[in-house]
């Protein structure tokens, strides 16, 4: 260990690529975009994510030699948007307290709630013996520079216990998951609800078609630049509408980079009248693997169900033909349980560096994530499958009694 050195990045840029996506292809055999180089690189670069917008790019590195061995995507914060992992309430208990919340560290794939976050170490690196020296030295820059936490967001499974042996705490939050169990096609799929939902389901197509919609998958050489330019205009007419709760993040120069340099990760889903480059709709998904992630769309009309075609059935239909097993529709909306999204508890690690703070919400955890476990259970009780249809389900709930939202009295 003595020989390592360790930097702090404050850009991709500052980083080599394919010594970057090297240490992820070991972490993720499978691919997971979110991480790569090049699509951190490119929020960047965009704009889209710079301290101007409350995101300082503070990448931690462990170098041997003049070669990368570990890596950690790290963000200082000055607010809590864009994570999907909702600490508000840790805000004003830390207010409570006295103290001041941000900036926080956080270490995700920015404005994006996608499970997989881990440290990046080499295979051949002891990955228990690093994840400990990577935490001490990410405390050691926490404390020195005063930075109230360190919280690391949809962490990896396979990861997570490492990181807890060394001392993070666990906090679990609930996401939408729909899993293939081996449906062949679409019908497959629709026979899996109780009759009710089938009907439900059917007539929601219907009404797209009705309005004399089709939608078309679109990927590789089919992604053009002028429909690119035509995506991002529907995200950002689909955030302004909700005000100032729209969370437009992403610039129309992220959108143009993803399509030139990460063009094989994205399917766009058209709905159109006619040809399929003039879209009234669309939604924009990112494939890994066998996974897929829907992350934003929007809408030139109002249609009936036009939501529900565009990011749910018309993404599950080009799943199943593709041999997708996971599909992952984003964060919120209950709605989309009823279409075949199951709930599934998503891990975020935290350390806290004031010690009234850590004891209080220490204590608070148990509970709290105990209940978490009993919303799911009941939550999945009620999704509108046959009797005999056994979805992928949540891992079976933990003891512990539930708790309320932690406070300093």
């Amino acid at each position: 260990m003595a020989e390592l050195e360790a930097r702090w990045h404050q850009a991709m840029a500052e980083i080599p690529e394919q010594a970057w996506d090297q240490l992820l292809a070991a972490a993720h055999p499978a691919g997971l975009p979110f991480y790569r180089w090049r699509w951190l690189h490119h929020l960047e670069a965009s704009r889209s994510i710079v301290p101007r917008e409350g995101w300082q790019s503070c990448h931690l590195g462990l170098w041997r030699g003049g070669e990368l061995v570990a890596a950690a995507p790290l963000y200082l914060k000055g607010h809590s948007y864009g994570e999907f992992v909702f600490d508000q309430s840790f805000a004003q208990l830390a207010g409570q307290l006295g103290e001041r919340y941000y900036p926080k560290l956080v270490g995700m794939s920015p404005v994006s709630p996608v499970q997989g976050y881990r440290f990046l170490i080499a295979p051949d690196e002891n990955a228990e013996e690093f994840t400990a020296l990577m935490l001490e030295l990410i405390d050691e820059f926490c404390q020195r520079h005063g930075i109230f936490s360190c919280n690391f967001l949809y962490v990896d499974p396979a990861w997570q216990p490492l990181a807890e042996a060394a001392g993070c705490a666990t906090w679990l939050n609930q996401q939408s998951e729909w899993g293939n169990p081996g449906h062949g096609d679409f019908a497959d799929y629709l026979a899996s609800f109780n009759a009710n939902q089938r009907r439900n389901i059917k007539r929601e197509r219907k009404a797209v078609a009705d309005a004399g919609l089709q939608v078309t998958a679109l990927a590789g050489e089919a992604i053009r630049p002028a429909l690119v330019h035509r995506m991002h205009a529907f995200y950002a007419q689909h955030c302004a509408r909700w005000g100032p709760w729209g969370s437009k993040y992403l610039s129309e120069a992220f959108f143009e980079a993803a399509a030139s340099e990460l063009r094989e990760h994205l399917v766009l889903f058209s709905a159109h009248r006619g040809d399929p480059q003039e879209p009234v709709a669309m939604s924009l998904c990112v494939r890994g693997g066998d996974h897929l992630w829907g992350r934003y769309w929007g809408s030139d009309v109002e249609v009936d169900a036009l939501h529900f075609e565009v990011c749910y059935y018309a993404p599950i239909e080009w799943a199943i033909a593709q041999g997708i097993q996971r599909f992952d529709p984003g964060a919120g909306g209950s709605h989309k349980r009823r279409r075949g999204f199951v709930a599934q508890p998503r891990a975020s690690l935290h350390r806290w560096y004031h010690p009234r703070f850590n004891a209080i919400l220490r204590d608070w955890l148990p509970g709290a994530n105990a209940e978490l476990h009993e919303q799911i259970t009941a939550v999945n009780a009620e999704l509108p499958f046959t009797a005999s249809y056994d979805p992928p389900h949540a891992p079976t709930p933990e003891p512990g009694s539930p708790a309320g939202v932690p406070g300093a009295g």
